[in-house]
């Protein structure tokens, strides 16, 4: 635990600093969602701004720990870091903004005002986007000390972003029943607020795209979590190739399983309750993952002679 805090120390100040507002900035939304009785869309005036700030917390920590794994330093990455941390400045200062004047952050353009702050959370996610990008292709030109580590960085760069990528739909949603000035939702086919998962809100009713997009974004951790429970439970058993060729194959079932999510939530189906097609396209998807699995083990039997069992 020492080692980790001397070597977060040393971590990409800017994100570090981001991480440490965004915990604080946590404990002031958690302390809203109890006191302040507002809702707003149907939900606690103050739980959009905890969950985005929680969000923040594991995104920017997830980052400065990536960057911390470079053999040397990159100036391309550490400003494309830089610029990660001013967009999501950006983005919490609209939100927070919005809710303490009592109104939506997202989709608002009721006014001239509420319309503008949209369109600069718009700009915000996208430079946003372009400057992970630029992050995601430094870590793919650098050498990583564990292959099954870099794997799982490089994917989990890339599926986040096509997890941001499946959130733009939403921008396109009008459901029956918006209200006058709304342009754009997180539901599919049943208008936003209604009745929701526990916490999450996700729609029970419709469909709801920010299933697919919480998916596709927390790949950053799911993916290096993947590659240090391979190393550290089969690091014995399984050699550095073919923990690295599993990681691939999880971070291509992750993919999937982000797209099958979207999918599902385009053609108005909620999360709980999937129908034939949606089941039907998840068994192929664990079938494929399955039988990849099982070819990457078979191949590093052959070509150790080692036989897995128990």
């Amino acid at each position: 635990m020492t080692t980790l805090r001397n070597r977060a120390a040393g971590w990409h100040r800017p994100l570090m600093i981001l991480v440490s507002a965004m915990a604080v900035l946590t404990v002031v939304a958690a302390a809203g969602v109890v006191a302040d009785p507002r809702l707003l869309t149907g939900a606690p005036i103050w739980l959009k701004p905890l969950k985005f700030a929680i969000s923040f917390v594991l995104y920017g920590v997830t980052l400065a720990w990536m960057l911390s794994l470079l053999p040397r330093r990159s100036r391309a990455a550490e400003r494309a870091a830089t610029v990660i941390v001013a967009m999501s400045v950006v983005e919490m200062v609209v939100i927070v903004g919005q809710v303490l004047r009592g109104t939506t952050s997202h989709f608002n353009g009721t006014t001239t005002l509420n319309a503008a702050l949209f369109d600069v959370m718009g700009v915000a996610i996208t430079v946003l986007f372009a400057a992970q990008f630029v992050l995601a292709v430094v870590l793919a030109r650098r050498s990583l000390p564990d292959r099954a580590g870099g794997y799982a960085v490089r994917l989990g760069l890339a599926v986040s972003l096509l997890g941001m990528l499946v959130a733009f739909p939403m921008v396109a949603q009008s459901p029956a029943g918006a209200p006058a000035g709304i342009s754009g939702a997180h539901s599919v086919g049943v208008p936003d607020g209604g009745p929701g998962l526990p916490l999450l809100g996700w729609s029970t009713t419709g469909g709801d795209l920010r299933v697919g997009h919480f998916v596709g974004m927390h790949a950053l951790q799911a993916l290096p979590l993947l590659a240090l429970l391979l190393d550290r439970f089969l690091g014995a058993r399984l050699d550095e190739l073919t923990r690295a060729r599993l990681v691939l194959v999880g971070g291509a079932a992750y993919a999937g399983l982000t797209l099958l999510l979207t999918g599902q939530a385009l053609r108005g189906q909620p999360l709980p309750a999937p129908d034939a097609l949606t089941l039907g396209a998840a068994g192929v998807l664990v079938a494929a993952t399955a039988t990849a699995t099982a070819l990457v083990l078979a191949r590093r039997d052959r070509r150790t002679g080692v036989v897995l069992v128990g």
